[in-house]
């Protein structure tokens, strides 16, 4: 049977699926790599340990589905967005961990550019709004705090890539010999590239003290091949390596929304909403990011609204890891349903600031309504309801920007096995919410990229008729309780942004 593989590279783990003709996953493999906390407000991953596990879940995968690289049609690429290393290509040397999309050590660069009046050009070319989030101030931060690391981007003998540029580099013979390029997708994400031209912009460039030529090659999402896997890889023998999309991206791509007005949304370690907008970028007013959403060899660029949460799932594992009030995440659940509402328990969870609408780094999170009667189950309800209320402030903002009404919105990711969730979710958008039977869309998306490049799937057309619905959540909540709720969210929000601390959270 012939395949096409998905190496899907997340926050916290990596994997690596089969995919057949039919867009159905037939064998896949799944690691947790460590997530490194060197002080506040800072993450980091081993670009090495992501490496070995991405080597192990390849090889994994194949063993269980007794294939080989002869098997293998293509490869596609799907990586976390935003989260960017410095290495040497030529020797392999790691310069600096990979700093992760949720780190801030960049938001005092991003504050003096805001002061200096940068932002609303900033925002004009990348479609981005100004934060550390992205790229290129994390970049700028390994350039003035690693010895020696200037002079050397600037003889581009080293590189800043995010996870794809460094997983394709390696895949297609690493040290020496392996390919460095980033998608259109993913550079979008950098803040330093325009997003007309899909060009890395001289202006940003200058602004951040980044060199153009420590930066990699942005090339089309799919319909090209940009190298192939060695023989003494992980694949074990020669395979295209041919689609990359990032990966919210990918999902939208996997989820089929191939058509504007078509959208997602993705909840995991945070949460995604992305709207296809067509081949005309639609910018916000409202907090949204205007991004690239795919880019097909020799066509104009698709783009899509996208409202960005930090934190998901992530809360989820917060309560189980750190407060201790559950052992499990499917705990959560069990304990939310065994109370009617929250109990009048709002959870912002501003850990890393707050996103998409509101964009403050400086917000801290809260946890409002605390009464005598509230039990660990009101918290957990909480804690799941906050994702939904986060969802429906991104959708409001979509709908008002680009005048696109989402009349159902198709789900995916882990938390999307949270019935209590999932139907809350429905309540507070007032339009039903639909989840596939593969679930994996982030990988799908990949794995579709790949098939498309090397003829293995002949069209979106085909691609759509891949899609089949599994689950359908529908509104049932009156009107005048939601209005109530959303109030009290509000109100929650509004406590998060006039936090204020002298630098010692006193």
């Amino acid at each position: 049977m012939r395949y096409v593989g998905a190496l899907d590279q997340g926050t916290t783990s990596t994997r690596f699926i089969l995919f057949d003709h039919a867009g159905t996953p037939k064998a896949s493999h799944q690691l947790e790599h460590r997530q490194i906390y060197p002080q506040p407000g800072w993450v980091e991953h081993d670009p090495k340990e992501i490496w070995e596990a991405s080597v192990l879940v390849i090889r994994q995968t194949l063993e269980k589905a007794r294939a080989t690289y002869k098997d293998l049609v293509g490869i596609g690429i799907t990586n976390q967005r935003e989260t960017v290393l410095a290495w040497e290509p030529k020797t392999g040397r790691i310069r600096h961990n990979a700093i992760v999309w949720q780190d801030l050590r960049g938001a005092d660069l991003i504050n003096r550019l805001k002061v200096a009046g940068e932002a609303e050009r900033m925002q004009e070319i990348t479609g981005l709004v100004p934060s550390p989030y992205f790229s290129a101030s994390k970049i700028a931060w390994m350039l003035e705090h690693v010895e020696g690391l200037r002079e050397d981007a600037r003889s581009g003998s080293v590189i800043f890539g995010t996870i794809d540029t460094f997983l394709t580099w390696h895949l297609t013979g690493g040290a020496g010999s392996g390919v460095i390029v980033t998608d259109a997708t993913n550079a979008s994400r950098y803040m330093l590239m325009d997003i007309r031209s899909l060009d890395w912009d001289d202006r940003l460039l200058g602004l951040f003290g980044i060199p153009r030529a420590s930066l990699p090659k942005i090339v089309p999402s799919f319909g090209e091949t940009y190298g192939h896997t060695v023989a003494d890889g992980p694949v074990g023998g020669t395979v295209p390596v041919c689609g990359i999309l990032g990966d919210q991206q990918a999902a939208l791509f996997g989820q089929a929304c191939f058509s504007a007005g078509q959208g997602k949304s993705t909840y995991g370690t945070g949460c995604f909403l992305l709207t296809n907008t067509g081949m005309q970028p639609s910018f916000s007013s409202r907090g949204l990011l205007t991004t690239v959403a795919y880019l097909e060899a020799d066509k104009p660029p698709v783009y899509a609204l996208e409202g960005s949460i930090a934190v998901a799932g992530s809360l989820v594992q917060w309560v189980r890891d750190n407060l201790k009030i559950v052992k499990s995440a499917p705990e959560v659940d069990l304990l939310a349903e065994s109370v009617p509402d929250c109990g009048g328990v709002y959870i912002v969870p501003a850990f890393s600031g707050l996103f998409a609408p509101y964009w403050r780094s400086d917000a801290r999170g809260v946890i409002a309504g605390l009464t005598g009667y509230v039990t660990a189950a009101h918290i957990c309800r909480a804690v799941l309801e906050s994702t939904a209320f986060q969802v429906k402030d991104i959708f409001d903002a979509i709908k008002a920007d680009s005048g696109i009404s989402v009349e159902v919105l198709k789900v995916d990711g882990g938390l999307t096995n949270s019935r209590p969730l999932m139907e809350f979710q429905a309540d507070l958008l007032g339009i039903p919410v639909i989840r596939p039977q593969v679930v994996e869309t982030t990988a799908l998306g990949a794995a579709y990229a790949a098939g498309l490049s090397t003829g293995f799937f002949s069209s979106f057309e085909e691609l759509s008729k891949h899609w089949r619905e599994k689950s359908r959540w529908v509104p049932a909540m009156d009107e005048s309780v939601r209005k109530q709720k959303i109030l009290f969210w509000n109100k929650a929000i509004q406590r998060t942004l006039d936090w204020e601390t002298d630098g010692n959270g006193e």
